[in-house]
This record gives structure tokens, C-alpha cells and sequence, in this order.
């Protein structure tokens, strides 16, 4: 007794079973496959390189700053530890630019927009902390303006004003300074920063500031050496010292060549500062300038004598004058009244009542000031001259021929090396008045070799940069081509193939099929012809794989 077998239509077949059914669809499925991941290789191929933003924030600025590259559209993501939050390489001094326009980072210390919300009724007291914070706070945020300095912190002593000058204080500031790794900060950039914090704050001398690093290094210490010499002036000497060194470099090089010749040059500067102050008088010569003249006389004639004991007695007022005319006597006429007197009889017939009584004193006095010539000089010498200067110089030799006939390095002669130690000379601007020295030596130099990196090139950062750079876009490459010649390429190979020279038997038994299947609906025995493929499928599978593809395939209607 035959069973039935009950037929299941095309559509409710499983869906491997209709997967191998059609061929092609697979080919189509693997090339979309392929072309996905592709691409997805590609895409993280190019994958943004990740570098910091900001590290060390607070939790304030840090949240600030993600809302701020959330608004931009930047993306970002957090370091292992959340110590730090990283941005695209090419965006991240973009987003740094946007977000200080935003005052971001505003980093721990606050600024004057503490001042912004003071509470009504605030103590006098509370308001001055609240100034000193902020004026903290801005010079903190200035200093951190410094390319080399990562963090700073201000701490400012500002005493209470006194009205009695004895009890009055200066201020005086400390700076503490975090820099980033590698940085340093030079002798200029410290007295900038001493300069900025004292013309900040009022009456503050720049001899209160104080700077030190995080590591404890004073930084604002007075740069001098034992021999009272500061750091301007050692670098004073220093470009000195290298300016006379490159011009003899300058001046010899297309002489001997380059790298044949090496001056080192030393330099003594006078630092002293003279102030000389001269005045100087010099006798008058020729017609003598007269500055001022006074003259003055007097005469006394007549009156007694005021003699006897002390007292009232002896205290009378004198007499009367009486007009003479011994004032108008030529001096032998006044020689002959005092003869006269002398005698006790008056002189030419007189009477007595007319001559002169008592006697006669004359006084005269001259004063002359002349002019005298007086010179006085104000003489300040500049600092910074140059006192000595001694030169080094050291020439190769020069190619040429040895007595063999052999290429070789020979000396200069005599004639060369006085006309370079006169180039020399001219260069430095000689003095023999000064003490000036050149000494120019010939000698051949020690060829040295370039150092040798001993590290392995497998552990240099350089080469592990490079290899991974090369080894992201080689993965992606040797991908594609396994998927190429391993995958696609065998389906393609598989799918243009001609089809194989089917059997004998099987031609035979599909042709049988194929009348079974013709004949078997115009004869009405639908089962008799089923069973017969069902026979003929468990005989030789093939041939009815064989038929159902052409079934498939339209060829056989």
C-alpha cells in the first residue's frame, strides 16, 4: 500500500532550504557582509586620536566644561581614571579657544566676581577678606596666563593702616607656582611676575614678594654671585662674549670653510658707576673784571679828652664845636698850627679863642671785590665698558698635497695665519692701549662620531608611533584581501563555473522524470508517478537534484 506524501508549498519551506535553493542570494548576502565590513574597518581605521583637554579640574569646572562641549556638538570622553577629559586631537585647541571665551576653565581661586552678591549688611571686616580673596584670585588667574605655569596660588599679607608713619607696615605676597612637566621658568619671567603682584597691590616693594615652585625651590631669590655680579649683567657679558665669537666665525668661514674654525672669546666689562662732580678757579689774567668797589672816610678835630675818676664828675657832655677852617688847611699850614700849639701861642697872629683844640684823628677805608672765573663739571660715567678682550681661535688645516704627491690636510703658512689673526683683530676691534690678546693656533681637527643610540629602534617611541600608525591601515588591507580571495572571489568562481557533463544514467533517469512528470497528469495516476520520484531520489539523489534545478531554473516547463 503506497503512502501519500502531502506536497509543501515553495514559501513554507525552511528557510535554509530556500537559502540553497537559490544561489545567488547567498553570493549577494556575502558581498554585503564583506562591503560591511569594510567599511567598518575603515571607519575605525579612522577613529580620532584622543588627546587631553584639561586634566586635574574640579568637579565644578569639569561639569562646566562638558555642558560647554555638549552645546559645541565636540565629542569627549574621560580618561581610565576620570583624572582628565580627552577630545578629538584636531579640536582640541579649538575648544580650548571657544571655551575661554566662556571663562572655562575658572579653576579653584575666585576673582572679583566674588564682589558681584554682597549681602546687605556685610561687616567691614567680612568685605576686606572678601577683597583680598578676590584680588587673590585675579593675580592667581594672571600668573596662570604663563605658557609654562599649569597652576598658581596668591596669598596676600596686607597689614592694617596706621596713622603714625613708625607703625606702618608694607605688604608683603607669596606666589606658589605649579609648572608643567619639563617646563622651567628663566631669571626674566620670575622678575615679571615679582613686578606684577607688587604693582597690584599699594605700597607693596618688589623686595616682598616671594616665589617658589612645587617643588620648594625659591625662584624670587637676588641672582647674584660672590662677586656681586647679577644676572643682567653676567648675560650682559655673555652676549658680548658670543657676539665677538660669531663675528670671527662670520669673517673666517669663507676663508677656511665651514666647520674649520672655532673663537671663543672672553670679555672684561667694567660694571663700576662713576659720578664725579669738579669745580675748579683759575686767576684772572689780562684786564681784571672788577665785581664790586666801597669806599669810606672819616676825620675827627678838636674836643677833650675824657680822663679822671669814673663817675658823674667825669661824665659831662662834650663842648660845643666851633666852626674851623682847619679842614679847608693845606698840610704845611696844619703843621704849623700844631707847632703853634705846641708852644701855647697861635699861629700867624691868631687869636687864641680861634685855634683848634684837643686832637685830630683821620680814617679811610677801601673795599674792592673782583670777578673770579669759576668752573664746575658734572661727569657720569657710563657702566658696561669694555676693559680687555682676549680671543681663541683655533683653524683647521686645509686639503692640499704632502711632499708623496697624496691628497692630505696641510698647514697653513705663515702669510695666512697673520692675515687671519688680522681679521681677527679687526673683528673684536682691537686695543693694544687695553691690553687686548688674539692668538690664533693651526692645528688639524678630531674628526668625532656622531653618538650612537644604544637603545634598541624597537623601544624608541618614534618607531612604536610609526608602527602603529602603519599596522591600523595594514589590518584593514590584509582584511579586505582575505575576504577577497577567500570569500567572494571562490563565490564568483563557483557561480560563473560551467555546470558539469551530467551522467549517462543520470540523463537517462532525469529524461524518465521528465515523461513521469509529463505523462503522469494526462495518464491520472498522480500517486503511481510519485512514488516513482521518490524511488528514483533514493536511488541517486543527484539526478533528482539534477531535476529540480532545471525545474527551478525554467529550463523544463
Amino acid at each position: 500500500m503506497s503512502t501519500t506524501t502531502p506536497v509543501v508549498p515553495a514559501d513554507k519551506l525552511p528557510f535554509l532550504v530556500q537559502l540553497r535553493a537559490r544561489e545567488r542570494l547567498p553570493l549577494m548576502l556575502g558581498v554585503a557582509a564583506l562591503v560591511a565590513v569594510f567599511v567598518a574597518l575603515l571607519l575605525w581605521a579612522r577613529t580620532p586620536d584622543y588627546q587631553v583637554l584639561y586634566s586635574n579640574l574640579s568637579d565644578r569646572d569639569g561639569g562646566a566644561i562638558i555642558t560647554a562641549l555638549q552645546q559645541m556638538n565636540v565629542p569627549y570622553k574621560f580618561a581610565e581614571h576620570g583624572g582628565a577629559i580627552l577630545v578629538p586631537s584636531d579640536q582640541v585647541h579649538e575648544a580650548r579657544l571657544r571655551l575661554a571665551t566662556q571663562g572655562l576653565p575658572k579653576g579653584g581661586s575666585v576673582g572679583f566676581e566674588l564682589m558681584d552678591h554682597q549681602p546687605f549688611g556685610i561687616s567691614q571686616f567680612a568685605e576686606q577678606v572678601n577683597y583680598q580673596r578676590a584680588l587673590e584670585g585675579e593675580l592667581a588667574r594672571t600668573v596662570e596666563a604663563i605658557s609654562s605655569v599649569q597652576g598658581a596660588r596668591v596669598l596676600l599679607a596686607i597689614p592694617k593702616p596706621s596713622v603714625f608713619v613708625r607703625d606702618q607696615q608694607k605688604p608683603t605676597a607669596s606666589v606658589m607656582l605649579t609648572l608643567y612637566p619639563g617646563r622651567v621658568l628663566d631669571d626674566g619671567q620670575v622678575n615679571a611676575i615679582v613686578h606684577m603682584v607688587a604693582s597690584s597691590v599699594p605700597d607693596m616693594p618688589a623686595s616682598n614678594v616671594t616665589v617658589l615652585d612645587q617643588n620648594g625651590n625659591l625662584l624670587s631669590a637676588p641672582a647674584s654671585d660672590a662677586l656681586g655680579l647679577d644676572a643682567n649683567q653676567l648675560k650682559y657679558v655673555r652676549a658680548l662674549e658670543q657676539s665677538y665669537q660669531r663675528r670671527i666665525e662670520a669673517i673666517l668661514t669663507p676663508l677656511v670653510g665651514q666647520g674649520n674654525v672655532h673663537a671663543q672669546v672672553s670679555a672684561d666689562i667694567d660694571f663700576s658707576r662713576v659720578e664725579q662732580t669738579a669745580e675748579t678757579y683759575k686767576p684772572n689774567q689780562g684786564d681784571q673784571a672788577i665785581l664790586s668797589q666801597q669806599t669810606s672816610e672819616s676825620q675827627q678835630v678838636g674836643g677833650q679828652s675824657v680822663g679822671g675818676v669814673p663817675g658823674a664828675l667825669s661824665n659831662q657832655p662834650p663842648a660845643t664845636p666851633t666852626a674851623s677852617p682847619a679842614n679847608n688847611l693845606a698840610p704845611a699850614q696844619s703843621q704849623r698850627q700844631a707847632n703853634a700849639a705846641g708852644t701855647g701861642q697861635p699861629p700867624g697872629g691868631a687869636s687864641a679863642a680861634q685855634a683848634p683844640q684837643g686832637p685830630r684823628s683821620d680814617r679811610k677805608d677801601s673795599t674792592v671785590n673782583y670777578q673770579v672765573d669759576r668752573t664746575i663739571r658734572h661727569t657720569q660715567e657710563a657702566s658696561g665698558g669694555v676693559k680687555r678682550i682676549s680671543a681663541a681661535v683655533v683653524v683647521n688645516y686645509r686639503p692640499g698635497v704632502n711632499a708623496a704627491g697624496k691628497p692630505a690636510l696641510v698647514p697653513l703658512t705663515s702669510a695666512q695665519l697673520q692675515q687671519i689673526q688680522g681679521l681677527v683683530k679687526d673683528a673684536i676691534g682691537f686695543s693694544g692701549t687695553r691690553g687686548d690678546t688674539v692668538n690664533v693656533v693651526n692645528s688639524p681637527f678630531e674628526l668625532t662620531k656622531a653618538p650612537v643610540d644604544t637603545q634598541p629602534w624597537w623601544q624608541r617611541s618614534r618607531n612604536i608611533e610609526l608602527a602603529k600608525y602603519i599596522g591600523k591601515y595594514a589590518l584593514v588591507i590584509l582584511v579586505g584581501l582575505y575576504l577577497w580571495f577567500g570569500v567572494l572571489r571562490p563565490a564568483l568562481r563557483r557561480l560563473l563555473a560551467a555546470p558539469p557533463a551530467p551522467e549517462p544514467q543520470a540523463v537517462a533517469a532525469a529524461e524518465t522524470t521528465t515523461e513521469v512528470r509529463r505523462a503522469g497528469p494526462e495518464a491520472g495516476d498522480y500517486e503511481r508517478n510519485l512514488e516513482f520520484a521518490r524511488q528514483v531520489a533514493r536511488q541517486d539523489p543527484k539526478v533528482m537534484a539534477t531535476v529540480v534545478k532545471s525545474w527551478v531554473s525554467g529550463d523544463e516547463r
